[in-house]
């Protein structure tokens, strides 16, 4: 018998919300299939792995980051996904691994949304503008204050070797040397006393509405949703832009694979990918999607709303957003993240 419900596990917050509207909702309105979601996605590796060491995997469809994907399934904890067979075909026709973005299918992975680490400022803050380019960010009397940035090293060493002059398409060939990595380490050290750490995608916003800091990175859609829904005087800073992509993934030995490819086939067409830049601002993974992206909807009086915000402009993908975006390297980092996390610690305390 074909089961009734599926457990899907996500983020949680606007993230999780934007999946009912644009994937669950309509799902259930077409087959019946009751949707349960555990926002259990930022322990996801560890959960999946306990549960297949148990032998008791009751996540049907979990929602994971590409580099923790990838690790997943090199331990053999995912079911391995044959894209053209699984997925649906663009509208013209168009195979599911000519049409999602490029690099962003894995063999164990189904890419649902491209969204950016970047940095952003407090409008208030620069009355005559805001930081343009990474090498602003490093500019401390042109554009002063404490900048906020996350506590770990992807990123910030690179996004540190670019305010040093190095182009973006080479930073990880730098980053690859010895000498590259102390290149960017005296960067970073260079505005080290004017830094704060934040561990939490929820702390930018609030450490820029606070005015404890003028710049911090941040996830693109947490400054967006502050921007429009709170009223905060925020603005995205789109240079050298981190963009990074999430999406699905099927553990091994779960339950009814036909009931899970259904959903996937369904969850991740093109018009539904579409449909979930309706309510956050991330980019749909697949090409077909792009032209489809309408206005921003939010909910008002408990209903979803459409707004008269044109959500386009507000994408990573939009080209003037993309023109220097940098696709975030989750190879660079399997192979050198142990020894640069131990120095990036180490240089923490120092």
């Amino acid at each position: 018998m074909a089961q009734d419900t599926l457990t899907i596990v996500s983020w949680g917050g606007a993230y999780s919300m934007s999946q009912l509207k644009a994937y669950d909702e309509p799902y259930t309105e077409k087959t019946g299939v009751e949707i349960l979601h555990e926002d259990k996605s930022n322990q996801a590796l560890a959960g999946i792995r306990s549960q297949v060491e148990a032998g008791n995997v009751s996540w049907d469809l979990v929602d994971m980051l590409q580099a923790d994907a990838q690790r997943a399934c090199d331990e053999g904890l995912l079911v391995e996904i044959p894209h053209d067979e699984w997925l649906a075909p663009a509208p013209d026709g168009t195979p599911p691994t000519e049409d999602f973005i490029d690099g962003t299918l894995g063999d164990c992975f189904v890419p649902q949304i491209l969204y950016a680490t970047m940095f952003a400022y407090n409008t208030d803050a620069f009355p005559d503008g805001g930081p343009q380019t990474i090498a602003d960010v490093w500019d401390l009397e042109k554009f002063p204050g404490t900048r906020a940035l996350e506590k770990i090293p992807q990123k910030n060493l690179e996004w540190a070797l670019i305010a040093d002059g190095v182009p973006s398409d080479e930073v990880y060939d730098v980053l690859a040397t010895k000498e590259g990595q102390d290149r960017a380490f005296a960067k970073l050290d260079s505005i080290k006393d004017h830094l704060i750490w934040w561990d939490a995608g929820a702390q930018p916003p609030q450490l820029l509405a606070d005015g404890e800091v003028t710049i911090a990175t941040a996830y693109n859609g947490r400054i967006f949703n502050a921007a429009v829904n709170e009223g905060q005087p925020f603005e995205i800073m789109w240079d050298g832009q981190m963009f990074e992509v999430d999406g699905w993934v099927v553990p091994v030995d779960t339950g009814d694979e036909d009931a899970i490819k259904e959903y996937l086939n369904f969850a991740t067409d093109t018009q539904r990918l579409a449909d979930q830049a309706k309510y956050i601002s991330y980019a749909p993974a697949r090409k077909s999607s792009v032209d489809l992206v309408g206005n921003f909807w939010k909910e008002e009086g408990g209903k979803m709303v459409e707004t008269d915000i044109d959500m386009k402009p507000h994408m990573p993908t939009t080209p003037e957003n993309f023109k220097n975006a940098i696709q975030f390297d989750t190879e660079f980092w399997a192979d050198y993240g142990d020894a640069l996390e131990e120095r990036f610690n180490a240089w923490l305390s120092s």
